[in-house]
């Protein structure tokens, strides 16, 4: 039975993971190397909370005991779980040398699942000297406190049981789990490319620009327009995940990166966490 989680990563993605964990009753650690980071997951997390009590959602107390089942910490010794998520950069070497590391410390039987957007399970798990069987994939999306969907990916090496336990977590928590197979973009993140892609090159093109492209796809019923969506996720994130997909596809054009993202992640213009992307936001 899984009693505690670690999630390592305070963004954006990792402070909502450990929110839903917590809220779902489990006993959650956040770690992150910088603490400036943690600072800021835990005021993302106290704003989002308070938000749910003024809107009848939630009770004080029940605010309260959700931010008490969370510990934040900057020590990678402190992370020992029965499931640990990983929500940090969008790299092989960096999510495999994670997993090394806390392999290490923690019990045979633990969990390491990763939720990456784009990147081989199978490829992170062969990296991962113990155990390569306990890892999984557990796909959040933004903003994961919110969003249902979680895709269960499971990589050439992932224990049936494995997946199974995953697919009963993302349950647990509140989310509606897909199974689906390891490949570049998985589901979502495949057919979604085209979502951004596409809208950035009508930009480009001078048929709209991006609030116009905005306001005609929710007037459509999508929930968030492409580029306010590209904003809040992340330009540099958004942009790694693309790029991923391209390679993984022989460069295949369909996948290709567009310039308008390009030169925002040059030029530092990430989105909602930096305060300008493609749109203005207030700090």
């Amino acid at each position: 039975m899984i009693q505690s989680i670690a999630v390592c990563g305070a963004g954006t993605m990792g402070a909502g993971i450990a929110q839903i964990a917590a809220y779902s009753g489990f006993n959650t650690l956040l770690f992150d190397i910088q603490q400036e980071g943690l600072d800021r997951a835990k005021a993302q997390i106290e704003k989002s909370l308070t938000v749910a009590v003024e809107k009848g959602k939630l009770t004080a107390g029940e605010k309260d005991l959700i931010l008490q089942r969370i510990r934040f910490t900057a020590a990678i010794e402190d992370c020992i779980a029965d499931v640990i998520i990983e929500a940090i950069v969008e790299k092989l070497t960096a999510k495999t040398a994670l997993f090394n590391q806390l392999a290490a410390i923690n019990s045979p039987d633990t969990i390491f699942a990763t939720n990456t957007s784009s990147l081989s399970v199978s490829d992170i798990a062969t990296a991962v000297s113990s155990h390569p069987s306990r890892v999984v994939g557990m796909h959040f999306f933004n903003p994961a406190h919110l969003m249902k969907l979680v895709e269960v990916v499971s990589g050439k090496d992932t224990a049936p049981e494995v997946a199974d336990i995953v697919y009963a977590l993302a349950q647990q928590m509140g989310k509606v789990p897909v199974r689906v197979k390891d490949a570049p973009g998985f589901i979502v993140n495949r057919v979604a490319r085209h979502y951004y892609l596409e809208a950035m090159h009508a930009a480009e093109q001078g048929q709209a620009d991006f609030s116009t492209i905005d306001q005609l796809l929710e007037s459509a019923g999508f929930k968030m327009g492409p580029f306010a969506l590209m904003d809040l996720i992340g330009n540099d994130v958004n942009l790694a995940v693309t790029q991923s997909l391209y390679d993984a596809f022989a460069h295949a054009p369909r996948f290709k990166p567009n310039v308008l993202q390009e030169q925002r992640v040059r030029d530092g213009k990430l989105g909602r966490k930096t305060g300008l992307g493609f749109y203005r936001y207030e700090q």
